[in-house]
């Protein structure tokens, strides 16, 4: 999550054509509090334990009788502190895509990047909020005594997996969704084409957001909550996967015809196409109420989630950093490091987990201390060759940083659009100057920047200079981060039951929101002459280019 909102908090503005997001101090305050619920977590290594729960907590064993040591509120607190971030998150972006958009960039002319954030910001709106609630009454359980999960005294330990999925499917979506953007951009790019049936795909990303909703209780199906009900969340599981199957064959017709170039962005998201289409039909066998009753607490469901998280969303995050990381730092990534990374991961993929989804079918079950069953042990071991196959992939791509940080001066992007790309954030210099855009753009089509880009290479001249005028924009501030350490002081304290420092933090942080709304001085002033020498920097870049490149067809 992390990377993903990383990418959406440097591409969503720019493709937008405004300067920030909505709430810029709120979105560093989200950012310092995720870093809170990191650094808790890695504080349980060295003092005290972190949870022996399982990745989910699951009652009765993270129950105090059943884990009395400080793990299971390490992870509670933790978890409760960054998603409390992760919701600001949310409310900054779907107010930043609805309210804040450049002159003329209507809802059905942004990218399909920002449309897949805001769906992912609504359902971080409406999911997160479970999430803390779920969370807190299992803290209420440990801290307080109270009965929501127990055994006994009218608790329902199923109450709370009905509770965790309701969040944790959603947020399947919330990582995915923009995952699907990231690759909408990247094969729209490399295709040299607009993307296919633009609208079909809005429609898509909105109907996963609203799906996703109705189907959480397939992750247990073998509760025994009756064959109605069962019968009710298969189906609905099974019609989510029409919405990407939509943006499968949208992605699809548009590569059909284009003139397809092989960069490293776009071969993550050809390894996509091919893996992610397996995964999700592994996936709708799952959705079968009879089979996920074979199948269930298998290496057959380990390996489909696997399939649809790391070819969906761990591909997309290497295809977006790839992609976007000349505009950030104004310099490409290796591209052989980089395709090497890619075929070594692609490969030790399919090794790692195709023989899982046989051991599954075998009756191998996840979590296992130890077995004894020689049918299962190939497979094993095959997976293990493939674990070596990735490590050596995941050395590549730290390679490729390291190299590529060496050769920044031959890899230098000079023009501000590496890629030739098609959206509003190749309009700008790289990196972007701290403003984005010396003149907010005036978008009069669907891919404004492809229009502009076209013109200036058949007349063979740039548009005309604008009038440069000053621009204010918002004031660094501390109050994230002081906010975050108060915030981690809390969370610390309320781990160890130390009262007093509890107290302390909250009034601190409290302290310090108020002080950052009592500021007087909350922008500062760019001149218009340093933002005419940013804007004629880039200007002369591109006209370099267009010299160079004079006569080749647009």
């Amino acid at each position: 999550m992390p990377i993903i909102i990383g990418l959406m908090n440097f591409a969503v503005p720019l493709q937008l054509g405004v300067r920030d997001v909505a709430f810029p101090t709120l979105n560093s305050t989200s950012f310092w509090l995720t870093a809170t619920g990191a650094l808790l977590v890695n504080l349980s290594l060295v003092i005290g334990e972190f949870a022996r729960t399982g990745w989910l907590v699951y009652p009765p064993l993270s129950e105090l009788p059943y884990s009395p040591g400080v793990g299971v509120d390490y992870y509670l607190w933790a978890l409760l502190i960054s998603g409390v971030g992760t919701l600001m998150t949310g409310i900054n972006f779907v107010t930043t895509i609805l309210k804040i958009r450049a002159p003329g960039m209507s809802y059905l002319r942004m990218t399909i990047f920002c449309w897949t954030a805001l769906a992912a910001n609504l359902l971080i709106i409406a999911a997160f909020p479970v999430l803390t609630a779920t969370l807190g009454m299992l803290a209420l359980d440990r801290y307080l005594g109270f009965h929501f999960f127990t055994n006994d005294a009218g608790g329902n330990m199923m109450m709370f997996i009905n509770l965790i999925w309701t969040w944790g499917h959603p947020e399947v979506y919330i990582l995915v969704l923009p995952a699907f953007g990231i690759f909408s951009e990247v094969i729209s790019t490399f295709s040299g084409k607009p993307l296919f049936n633009y609208r079909s795909m809005v429609a898509a990303t909105m109907f996963i957001c609203l799906v996703s909703y109705l189907v959480w209780m397939h992750h247990f199906f073998t509760m025994g909550a009756g064959a109605d009900v069962n019968a009710f969340f298969g189906i609905s599981t099974s019609i989510i996967a029409v919405g990407t199957g939509v943006k499968i064959y949208n992605w699809l017709f548009t590569m059909y015809g284009g003139r397809i170039r092989f960069a490293t962005p776009m071969l993550w998201s050809m390894g996509f196409l091919v893996t992610f289409t397996i995964g999700g039909m592994t996936g709708v066998l799952l959705a079968v109420p009879p089979a996920d009753f074979l199948l269930h607490n298998s290496l057959f469901l380990v390996a489909h989630f696997h399939n649809v998280i790391i070819a969906g969303v761990v591909f997309a995050a290497f295809a977006g950093i790839t992609y976007w990381f000349p505009k950030a730092f104004g310099f490409k990534l290796d591209e052989g490091w980089g395709k090497a990374a890619f075929w070594l991961s692609l490969f030790g993929f399919y090794v790692v987990f195709m023989p899982l989804y046989v051991a599954g079918l075998l009756g191998m079950t996840r979590r296992l201390q130890h077995y004894e069953v020689a049918a299962w042990r190939p497979w094993v071991l095959i997976a293990g060759i493939g674990i070596v196959i990735m490590m050596a992939a995941a050395a590549c791509q730290v390679i490729q940083f390291v190299v590529s940080i060496r050769r920044r001066d031959q890899l230098r992007d000079e023009t501000g659009d590496p890629w030739d790309g098609r959206s509003l954030e190749w309009a700008t210099a790289s990196p972007p100057p701290p403003f984005n855009f010396a003149v907010l753009p005036n978008v009069q089509g669907a891919e404004p920047y492809w229009g502009i880009k076209q013109r200036a290479i058949e007349t063979q001249q740039l548009s005309a200079e604008p009038r440069y005028e000053p621009i204010e924009m918002p004031r660094n501030s501390p109050t994230g981060f002081i906010t975050a350490f108060f915030s981690t002081l809390t969370g610390f304290a309320l781990i160890w039951h130390i009262w007093w420092l509890v107290g302390l933090g909250i009034v601190a942080a409290y302290a310090v929101f108020v002080w950052f709304a009592w500021r007087d001085a909350v922008e500062y002033s760019i001149p218009a002459e340093e933002v005419a020498r940013y804007d004629r920097e880039r200007r002369r870049a591109r006209a370099q280019w267009l010299a160079q490149h004079a006569g080749q067809p647009a």
